[in-house]
């Protein structure tokens, strides 16, 4: 069968849900099993499930020694519950990062068939799958799907919320009392992933559209007078418990230090100004930035359609919002995907669609051209550039970027955009699996807390993490490579007393600060051996590394 003829029967297949499933298991396996843990919030976030399941401590998230009071617990209940399921299997254990993966996988796959599942009432049925399509191949749900952490969660509680939204809004006489439970119960969830950023959108779309409508019967089908009582009965017993258990900290500290931090600061270096994610879209929306583009301009022509205004009043004031927290990171905005994805797609399926302004069309195919290219070119030099070798494999993404374009340009120039948004979904398949699997896995120098963790279990096999002291790297994925009570040293000094004080112990030493480890350790009159040192680079600090492992000679 023609690969045209495919892209046109697929949004009538009998099962869309399960294409719609396979296509993303496509786009997104890749690497899920092979990548090694990142820096940082991925390590962070699955150190801290780990010490729950380690200690049976279901209430306070901890890292380290240190608590973790930034984040409610509902992602680490998930992962926890994962590697539960992944030990009980067989299959899997809490050393291994890809059970910590499991919830933003399984996330991300509900985000995308919520889209097509409510998205239908809102723009039909074949529109709706082709948004689900594009929105599975967006680069930043590829990435969030292998990165274990709350993001992808979210994603998918904003995306069942503002779909039952938006049943009861187009039809509030039809909006039964176990939908606006199931509506009530997502939200509870959505605070329990993330605190206040689910019930945020929900509530802008809320009054934006209570504003433009004059309020009506389809909010009173939501049911708030029960519905909030069973949202707090969701949420409340852990954070009564957690508020108990550190005494008032963990509210000081996520309200006054992470969230307040945010929004007044850009936290960590991540400041970006005004119009930032108009600008990140063309990268994070890739490869479906050139369909929604064309679309924006009918969808403001068709904003008193009420499917077309449930979309803008779900987008336009968290977007705004979003824009004017100081703090932003590509990420951010993915619960506004959705219903890009889905006008973007309702303009591509219209037969009667005006063209849209020249210079959008001249945006989008370049964002389009630009993404295809340098994610072909960047896998096939990277090995280079990271190890100073040639990979094979690595070179397939340059034939990969041009099948790409050539599908999905050949599209465009016969004027089929809903072919060419599909094509794109489909044929970003090899792309990302060239650079997820074949590419970034096989990386030496970005992972130096496995193969540090490597080198300590080849020449110390058994040695208890607490008998493991590093100074001058303290990276998350160090602590979940070579396990918990992991010694994080302050100095080189400190380095060199760590050893002094017991037999049988090792310690990694960082460059920076090995001259200061060595006269300490000659002050103290030990006599070291080196086991072996890791070079790398320490990608988020951007410099290279090298640790150098030792332990006291008898």
């Amino acid at each position: 069968m023609p690969f045209r003829d495919v892209l046109d029967r697929l949004p009538e297949t009998r099962w869309p849900r399960l294409c719609l499933t396979l296509l993303c298991l496509l786009l997104w396996l890749p690497g899920f099993f092979s990548l090694p843990p990142g820096d940082r919030d991925e390590s962070r976030f699955a150190q801290a499930s780990r010490q729950m399941v380690e200690s049976g401590d279901y209430v306070r998230i901890r890292y380290g020694e240190e608590e973790r009071n930034k984040k409610p617990v509902g992602i680490h209940w998930a992962q926890a519950a994962s590697v539960h399921v992944a030990e009980a299997l067989g299959v899997g254990s809490r050393d291994q990062i890809w059970p910590y993966r499991v919830p933003s996988l399984l996330g991300a796959l509900l985000g995308v068939l919520a889209t097509f599942h409510w998205g239908r009432a809102l723009v039909g049925r074949r529109a709706a799958f082709l948004a689900a399509a594009m929105l599975a191949s967006c680069l930043v749900l590829v990435v969030e799907t292998h990165i274990a952490k709350t993001d992808a969660a979210l994603f998918a509680t904003v995306a069942a919320a503002m779909g039952l939204l938006g049943r009861a809004y187009l039809s509030p006489g039809n909006f039964t009392g176990r939908q606006a439970a199931a509506f009530w119960l997502v939200m509870g969830l959505s605070i329990l992933l993330k605190g206040p950023i689910g019930p945020m959108v929900v509530a802008l779309a809320v009054v934006t559209l209570a504003i433009s409508d004059r309020a009506g019967r389809w909010l009173k089908a939501l049911r708030p007078a029960w519905g909030i009582p069973l949202m707090v009965l969701v949420v409340l017993p852990w954070f009564i418990a957690i508020g108990l258990a550190t005494q008032g900290r963990f509210f000081a500290e996520a309200v006054g230090g992470d969230m307040l931090a945010k929004v007044n600061s850009g936290e960590e270096a991540h400041w970006g100004p005004p119009g930032y994610y108009i600008l990140t879209f063309l990268i994070a929306a890739f490869p479906a930035a050139f369909l929604v583009l064309r679309g924006l301009p009918a969808a403001w022509r068709d904003r008193l359609n009420p499917g077309t205004r449930f979309l803008l009043a779900w987008l336009i004031p968290s977007w705004l919002v979003f824009e004017a927290v100081a703090t932003k990171l590509p990420h951010y905005s993915l619960p506004m995907f959705p219903p890009l994805m889905l006008l973007g797609a309702a303009w591509a399926m219209d037969p009667l669609r005006r063209p849209a302004p020249a210079w959008l069309r001249w945006i989008g195919t370049f964002a389009l051209v630009l993404g295809a290219a340098g994610l072909g070119l960047a896998s096939a030099v990277l090995p280079y550039l990271a190890d100073r070798r040639i990979d094979p494999f690595a070179l397939l993404g340059i034939p990969a970027a041009a099948l790409f374009l050539w599908g999905v340009l050949g599209q465009l120039r016969a004027g089929q955009p809903a072919r060419a948004g599909l094509a794109a979904a489909i044929l970003a398949i090899p792309l990302y699996a060239v650079a997820m699997q074949a590419v970034l896995p096989r990386l030496s120098a970005p992972w130096v807390s496995p193969r540090v963790a490597a080198l300590l279990a080849q020449r110390a096999p058994g040695l208890p993490p607490s008998q493991f002291g590093i100074a001058g790297y303290h990276e998350p994925s160090l602590m979940f490579s070579t396990g918990t009570g992991t010694q994080l040293l302050r100095n080189g000094p400190a380095a060199a007393a760590f050893l002094a004080e017991a037999p049988g112990r090792f310690a990694a030493i960082g460059d920076r600060d090995l001259a200061a480890f060595q006269a300490e350790a000659q002050r103290l009159g030990l006599n070291l051996r080196e086991e072996g040192a890791v070079e790398g680079y320490n990608y988020t600090r951007g410099r290279p590394i090298v640790l150098r492992l030792y332990r006291t000679a008898s």
